[in-house]
């Protein structure tokens, strides 16, 4: 008898909740340092400098650091301590720190001599406005070294990974977030005593929090037995296998790193505040993205893995599209909610400080549209990996530069008549193309699955997502009239409606019998029920 989708959900579900749990602590202290910067500095000059400036090494660390060499190293890694054993292999390790902090430094050493140069051709429109080019470039010259301290940290959780370490690893992005608030807030109080702005002192608290995530993580290296030495063998086998690994990790990672650049190039020639509208209205929706995206993906890849391995390929179909119908269960009404609440969420999260009501307002517009491809996020997160598991890289890649073309295009088309709003549209609409384009591949590749099932169930989550939505909009303007406008009044109403938002979803999805959440609600009773016992 074959399992139905909605039988996978239970695993999948309790993997994704675990991560999201991780996920969710780093993703809070990332909107922490958000308001922080929304109090002190508002929309506008300052931030709009600083975020062109992060970016900058910000785009190499995606590409390189966390992304490609991370994975590469931790793959070599294992393979290399089961055929040589681990003394070999921390030797591999020394010398992959030492080849890469070359390489690294280079580039950095690099970017920082060109920082001018880097800022004018990303956000060419700078130098119009007396002092922002400045500003901007002597930021990107302070914050270039992160990319290689966090390199360094990339590599130190590789090894810890490998050795059975997890959480100190997974704690350390924390103290990145704490370093960087902490530091920063301090440093820009004073920045002003040595005649720089105080914006430059948040600059310096992000290289400093870069440290400390690879800080925290060294004791426990020599604990797992990792001395650091001069290693320097660039024709080593397993450094050439893990350049080979990071080669096409890095091709495919790139184009989303070209659609940054993109965005910021056109954001950059909008409004004055335009790069921080958009960089704080992405920030919140960054939160499900991660906490549901993500860790679906995450949870996800091992299955199929294990499903193509085994060459069972009807139910890694039906795993597929369990996943894709969880992923909508989650992400739709969060992207209805969203677009409801925008300016009330913005207002209660951002709206201290200098950040005024017009930037609560602009903020909430770029919300709403990048709202609209949250569901198409979650749907290639997860899709991806199954094109992994089936050994096929390519079409990915072909599905990340088909999404720069689409972004291109639409922003071309749009950004007269909407400005900023037209770059966080196309980023949703070339996310739902991308999407719509694996989905269609994926369909011929594995001769079909469950379409039926999934558009049952995207039809019901949509209905009880409107119904939400209504039940939000309703209640929102309801206790908005009973308690008033000041803060503390602003976040219970906010707080009041989700509840009754939430409350309604789920009561109308229950009434429509969606088999996912019916499969997740008979996991949590088992759960309980089990916790219950012990």
């Amino acid at each position: 008898m074959t399992q139905s989708p909605s039988q996978h959900t239970g695993s999948i579900a309790r993997a994704a909740g675990a991560m999201s749990v991780a996920v969710f602590a780093s993703r809070i202290l990332g909107l922490v340092r958000e308001q922080v910067f929304a109090g002190l500095f508002g929309a506008g000059y300052a931030i709009d400098a600083f975020v062109v400036a992060y970016r900058i090494p910000n785009l190499l660390r995606d590409l390189l650091a966390e992304g490609a060499l991370s994975s590469a190293f931790v793959t070599v890694f294992a393979q290399s301590e089961q055929r040589f054993g681990l003394a070999r292999t921390l030797r591999l390790a020394n010398n992959v720190i030492v080849c890469f902090t070359l390489l690294v430094g280079g580039i950095v050493l690099l970017g920082m001599i060109s920082s001018s140069r880097l800022v004018a051709l990303m956000a060419p429109d700078f130098s119009l406005i007396p002092g922002k080019h400045q500003l901007s470039a002597c930021m990107t010259t302070i914050m270039f070294p992160f990319l290689l301290v966090i390199s360094l940290a990339a590599l130190a959780m590789g090894i810890l990974n490998n050795r059975g370490k997890f959480f100190i690893p997974a704690l350390a992005s924390s103290f990145y977030n704490l370093g960087s608030i902490v530091v920063g807030v301090s440093l820009s109080l004073v920045m002003p005593r040595f005649g720089f702005q105080p914006i430059v002192g948040m600059a310096c608290g992000t290289l400093v929090g870069g440290f400390l995530q690879l800080a925290v993580q060294v004791p426990l290296l020599y604990q797992v037995g990792f001395r650091p030495a001069w290693v320097f063998e660039p024709g080593d086998e397993g450094l050439r296998q893990i350049l080979k690994l990071m080669l096409p990790a890095v091709v495919g990672m790139s184009a989303s790193q070209i659609n940054i650049f993109i965005n910021t190039f056109y954001a950059s020639s909008c409004a004055e505040g335009s790069v921080s509208w958009l960089n704080y209205a992405y920030r919140l929706v960054h939160l499900p993205q991660g906490l549901f995206g993500v860790a679906l993906a995450v949870a996800t890849l091992p299955l199929v893995s294990k499903l193509a391995a085994q060459d069972n390929l009807p139910a890694l179909k039906k795993a597929c599209v369990s996943s894709l119908s969880l992923g909508m269960a989650v992400t739709l009404p969060a992207a209805c909610g969203l677009i409801v609440l925008a300016e009330p969420i913005c207002a209660v999260i951002f709206q201290h400080g200098r950040f005024t009501p017009w930037d609560t307002e602009q903020t909430a517009a770029a919300l709403v549209y990048y709202s609209l491809g949250l569901v198409a996020f979650s749907g290639v997160k997860i899709l991806v990996p199954v094109f992994y598991a089936l050994n096929d890289t390519r079409i990915p890649v072909v599905g990340s530069f088909l999404t720069v073309a689409a972004n291109l295009l639409c922003i071309n088309l749009t950004l007269t008549a909407l400005q900023h709003r037209a770059i966080a549209l196309s980023t949703s609409l070339s996310m739902i193309i991308n999407f719509l384009f694996l989905a269609v591949i994926l369909y011929r590749k594995v001769e079909g699955y469950p379409v039926g099932h999934l558009a049952v169930t995207f039809t019901k989550t949509l209905a009880a997502s409107l119904l939400m939505s209504l039940a939000v909009s309703y209640a929102h303007a309801t206790l908005s009239a009973w308690l008033g406008g000041r803060l503390l009044p602003q976040i219970i109403t906010l707080a009041g409606a989700i509840l009754v938002g939430l409350a309604c979803y789920f009561g109308v999805l229950s009434f429509l019998k969606v088999s996912e959440l019916q499969e997740l609600a008979k996991q949590l009773r088992a759960k309980m029920g089990r916790e219950a016992l012990s």
